[in-house]
């Protein structure tokens, strides 16, 4: 599988579809330009069909959805949840991210992204690409 996700995220995320009403929707993952070290990630519960594009994953009953523009920097990736001082949250782990800001939210690959993480002002500054 390109996409998994780990038992406590499995766990987590069936609790929050069942909280917000969503118990067939998927989850959405992908990548976008932006963020302190180039690309960011992004996820949402999907309770529609599938785009014409998308990697549909299965697992342990819950879909994943990933575009395939997303896919090419994410293979063998996994979502995980997290309990820590911070809170507690979704965050992808990502074999393909060269570097990564500190909260993980953003990350750059080889010969992608924008920088090295230190310029534009550290984590959630949106010193983007460009």
């Amino acid at each position: 599988m390109s996409i998994s996700l780990t038992e406590k995220a499995a766990t987590e995320l069936r609790e929050l579809m069942v909280s917000q009403d969503k118990a067939t929707a998927a989850l959405r993952v992908w990548v976008a330009g932006g963020g302190c070290s180039g690309l960011s990630y992004g996820m949402a519960l999907d309770d529609g069909e599938p785009e014409a594009d998308d990697q549909v994953y299965e697992q342990d009953g819950l879909k994943i959805f990933v575009d395939q523009l997303s896919l090419q920097y994410m293979t063998g990736a996994a979502v995980d949840y997290v309990d820590d001082v911070m809170g507690g949250g979704f965050k992808i782990d990502n074999p393909n991210a060269q570097s990564s800001c500190g909260c993980g939210n953003s990350f750059s690959t080889e010969g992608g992204g924008c920088g090295t993480g230190t310029e534009g002002g550290g984590c959630g500054s949106g010193c983007g690409c460009g």
